[in-house]
């Protein structure tokens, strides 16, 4: 990671090298949509315990991915918007077929 990206269209290829594992790249779904879901449990409830729970949820999943399968660092340690945005990207290519799950 010795290269420092400045857009997100710059970024994005190499966030995809960091996810090619398909046990990761799956935990990195599955956990996207529970923060989805987090999400709306607040908006819903009007509980902020869901936001706090996206933020474990979230990242627990991600970094799972990352620590066991992927051997790797998570790229959110030093590029965290365009990570957070990497993995809605990731999330929505995958959950509307673009990208196998």
């Amino acid at each position: 990671m010795a290269e420092r990206y400045r857009t997100f269209r710059e970024f994005y290829p190499f966030y995809l090298t960091e996810h090619v594992n398909p046990v990761s790249r799956r935990l990195h779904v599955v956990g996207t949509t529970l923060v989805v879901a987090c999400f709306g449990g607040a908006l819903a409830t009007l509980n902020p315990w869901f936001l706090l729970a996206a933020l474990f949820i979230g990242y627990g999943f991600a970094w799972v991915g990352h620590f066991f399968f992927e051997k790797n660092r998570p790229a959110t340690f030093r590029y965290p918007r365009f990570s957070l945005m990497g993995d809605f990207l990731l999330w929505f290519e995958t959950v509307t077929g673009q990208r196998k799950f």
